[in-house]
């Protein structure tokens, strides 16, 4: 047991494991839907598109939370506009508002002086870094996300079924959807320092997929994303102690890698099922 607690007796650590597991829980409720909705593209393309609000942040000195927020926020309320004035697609929005915030960071960054190491905190996170003032934010933002997906929950739900349905139960589908994408802009800017703007998508996404795996009700998806996230959490942190690597992206694959093994494991399961009582169970 000493492996596995030796790191955590020191308080960067525990600070670290504290804000990685209050962004797994966030990430949990809110990628369940974005998973539920196929919306991961949306959830990429909000990461990426933080990074010339945290580069213009860098340069400044001012919060980068700060910056990363104003601009996922731009390109969110952006990606509506080109819905309703360009009538583009939701997909050709996204990708369109996609690379020009991608352009637009790589340039703020191309011309700043002395960025290499800002740049790499920027791309794939600095957890351990995580001070208490973050904690208290990360606390306040994952507060703010649960209340939202509670009070929003049975228009989330109609809305997942068909948004038609939503309309006639009078559960106001484009409400709906602006919550949604809110809490999306929500978890990728809080998990920013966690992850970075690169693999932001790895706690938003693997963890719910390995959830799905199991569970087929929003409610118990919900609570098992969240226990896969702080689990990658956790083991990310240790492999990254002892391999010496970047502590982010341990993080990010290890979430990716639990939902390979929930997979595999499904799968082995089904099968031993299906050998020994002749039944096949119902998949999730």
């Amino acid at each position: 047991m000493t492996l596995l607690t030796e790191p955590f007796a020191l308080e960067f650590v525990q600070r670290a494991l504290l804000g990685g597991c209050l962004v797994a829980v966030l990430c949990g409720v809110v990628g369940t839907w974005v998973v539920t909705r196929g919306m991961a593209f949306l959830g990429e393309a909000l990461g990426h598109g933080m990074l010339p609000g945290v580069a213009v942040a860098t340069v400044l000195g001012v919060p980068v939370v700060l910056g990363a927020g104003l601009s996922a926020v731009a390109m969110s309320l952006g990606i509506g506009a080109l819905q309703r004035r360009g009538r583009l697609s939701y997909d050709t929005s996204i990708g369109m508002l996609f690379v020009a915030m991608l352009a637009a960071g790589v340039i703020v960054i191309s011309h700043a002086g002395s960025f290499a190491t800002d740049a790499t905190a920027i791309l794939f996170g600095d957890i351990l870094a995580i001070s208490a003032e973050d904690l208290a934010v990360l606390a306040g933002a994952t507060a703010v996300g649960l209340a939202v997906a509670a009070l929003a929950h049975r228009s989330l739900v109609a809305l997942a079924v068909d948004a038609r349905v939503s309309a006639v139960l009078g559960l106001r589908p484009r409400v709906a959807q602006a919550a949604l994408v809110s809490l999306v802009t929500l978890a990728v800017v809080a998990s920013y320092q966690a992850v970075g703007s690169l693999l932001v998508v790895g706690l938003l996404i693997a963890p719910a997929v390995a959830a799905s795996r199991w569970a087929t009700r929003v409610l118990p998806t919900m609570a098992l994303a969240c226990g896969f996230g702080v689990a990658a959490v956790l083991v990310g942190l240790l492999a990254s102690w002892y391999a010496g690597t970047a502590a982010g992206a341990s993080i990010a694959l290890t979430a990716v890698l639990l939902a390979g093994i929930s997979w595999a494991v499904r799968v082995a399961w089904i099968r031993t099922v299906v050998t020994s009582t002749g039944l096949r169970p119902t998949h999730p």
